[in-house]
């Protein structure tokens, strides 16, 4: 009888699961669309980029697990989130951040939603990685970023935005 319930049970998850994939299809993008949300140049250094990227990941959660200037890449993950239905989710992201020809700085962003969800009875763990597609946090990421390059970014006069003075300021007191 237990055996018939376990069966039952897990022939309903996986009729579950199967359904919500069936009814939620990956968007059919080619590679140069995914770049388009995915990229973005600047006028600034490889430096500034980088650590204009280190900051806003930081900013918006992401916990660094690695990083190299020499290679432009970062990788990092959200804390993990966990639901009794859902089981662990997190989302990991990676930037690739490279010098371009005419000087600009190319910084692309990767997120992905990473699921795992135990099976009963120690039958082991489902682990799932959905990349995700809409455009709107590569957006806000985006802007982001660009607010860290423009406060980064030294002025022809050597000053950054940051630590301007006002004309009735004294000396050595930064613009607020």
């Amino acid at each position: 009888m237990l055996k018939k319930i376990y069966l039952l049970l897990t022939c309903s998850i996986i009729l579950f699961v199967a359904g919500c994939e069936m009814f939620n299809p990956p968007p059919q993008m080619t590679s140069l669309q995914i770049q388009a949300i995915q990229s973005r140049e600047f006028e600034t250094s490889k430096k500034i980029a980088f650590s204009a990227t280190m900051s806003v990941l930081q900013d918006l959660g992401y916990i660094i697990s690695s990083a190299s200037i020499d290679t432009g890449f970062i990788t990092g993950e959200s804390p993990t989130s966990s639901d009794f239905f859902s089981g662990n989710e997190k989302t990991r992201v990676t930037a690739f951040i490279e010098d371009m020809a005419n000087g600009d700085t190319r910084i692309r962003l990767n997120f992905v939603e990473h699921s795992e969800v135990s099976q009963p009875n120690g039958g082991g763990v489902i682990s799932r990685d959905t990349a995700i597609y809409n455009p709107q946090p590569y957006q806000e990421a985006f802007n982001k970023l660009q607010e860290q390059i423009f406060i980064r970014t030294p002025f022809r006069n050597g000053s950054t935005p940051d630590t301007m003075q006002k004309p009735d300021m004294p000396s050595g007191t930064p613009a607020q």
